[in-house]
């Protein structure tokens, strides 16, 4: 899939529906052979928010702690600190009646599209499930009619109600999965590499049907992945998540036009360019040695162990998540501060007017 920025241009500033304060999760491990009680620190101090109607991409290597942040928002993890907003309200730690009435407003949109549907179940009484469970419509005619509405909305055909998950492509399915999350009109969904499974002729279709059912029906997305690629053409602003830390935030264009974070920039060097002689990724930042464990995350700043640029206060102090340029956050000693006249912070905005474009 070719990205395209500009038929998905950045946002006007909106409400905010979703905001995350110092969100925090940490889980208990048992580790070494006295069985010594350690934690994993999976998403460590995140900030940032989703405003109505708006796609923020979530992006990071495996172990980043983006699929974490997902389902925690979600309720499935209880944070070990920070807060959960959700339309005004504090939703940290939900249980119980209030996790399930907070469920009809989130839901989530799962990468696997052949295990999250029951091979048991015909499709009209997977889609229905959420209804059924939460009592929102009880009469049968009007819930055979909801779910039809839900398939043709989701670009299957209604006679897809009668037949099982078997007899369904992948991407068909994915589609199946998406109309399920919208059984209960929620406000935001949660969509963990919902492509990634797929062929790229079947994630742009996917990711079309995504764009199309937000501008009718005004949802909010955070969309979770490891490809770039497929993130810059669905999102409007971009989270860089590494080792349980965001370490910039920024519009799609800033992002892609002028990255200020090095393992950001290493990120999109990687991306394949299909014109080799169109001067994209001249100089391919080459990471060194693997994720560090986030069991014993570095001290300082996280991706010190193989940023190429390192300096010795990366070591010994953790880098705050500040604004570098306007709408730009970034979480990096290297790149001065907003309105410190520092020298990186002009080459940044120098970079951001004139980066070239990549490839469309």
């Amino acid at each position: 899939m070719q990205p395209d920025t500009e038929s998905h241009p950045v946002r006007e500033a909106s409400e905010e529906l979703l905001r995350l304060e110092g969100l925090t999760v940490h889980f208990p491990v048992r580790t070494g052979l006295m069985g010594r009680k350690q934690f994993v620190h999976a998403v460590d101090d995140v900030s940032l928010d989703v405003q109505a109607g708006e796609t923020l991409g979530l992006v990071g290597e495996s172990g980043s702690g983006k699929t974490t942040l997902g389902y925690s928002i979600l309720g499935h993890y209880t944070p070990t600190a920070g807060r959960i907003i959700f339309d005004g309200n504090d939703v940290t730690g939900y249980s119980g009646k209030k996790l399930r009435e907070l469920r009809r407003h989130m839901q989530m949109v799962f990468q696997d599209p052949y295990g999250s549907l029951n091979p048991r179940m015909r499709i009209e009484e997977i889609v229905a499930e959420p209804l059924i469970c939460h009592g929102v419509i009880t009469d049968r005619d009007e819930l055979r009619n909801r779910v039809e509405q839900l398939l043709t909305m989701c670009g299957m055909p209604a006679d897809a109600a009668s037949r099982f998950p078997h007899a369904f492509s992948g991407g068909q399915r994915q589609r199946i999965g998406v109309a399920r999350a919208l059984a209960l009109d929620p406000r935001l969904l949660v969509a963990d590499e919902p492509t990634s499974a797929l062929d790229v002729s079947v994630q742009a279709q996917v990711v079309n049907l995504l764009q199309d059912l937000q501008a009718e029906l005004g949802l909010s997305y955070v969309f979770i992945s490891h490809d770039l690629s497929v993130v810059r053409h669905i999102s409007h602003r971009i989270a860089i998540m590494y080792l349980g830390k965001v370490v910039e935030i920024a519009s799609t264009a800033q992002i892609f036009n002028a990255p200020l974070h090095p393992y950001t920039e290493a990120l999109l060097s990687a991306i394949p360019v299909p014109d080799p002689k169109s001067g994209w990724h001249e100089q391919r930042v080459q990471l060194g040695g693997d994720i560090p464990s986030p069991i014993t995350p570095p001290k300082g700043c996280r991706f010190n162990t193989r940023c190429p640029k390192a300096e010795a206060v990366c070591f010994h102090e953790v880098p705050p998540l500040e604004p570098k340029l306007d709408g730009h956050w970034v979480a990096c000693h290297l790149v001065a501060p907003l309105g410190s006249g520092g020298e990186s912070a002009h080459k940044a905005a120098e970079l951001s007017r004139s980066a070239p474009q990549t490839p469309n």
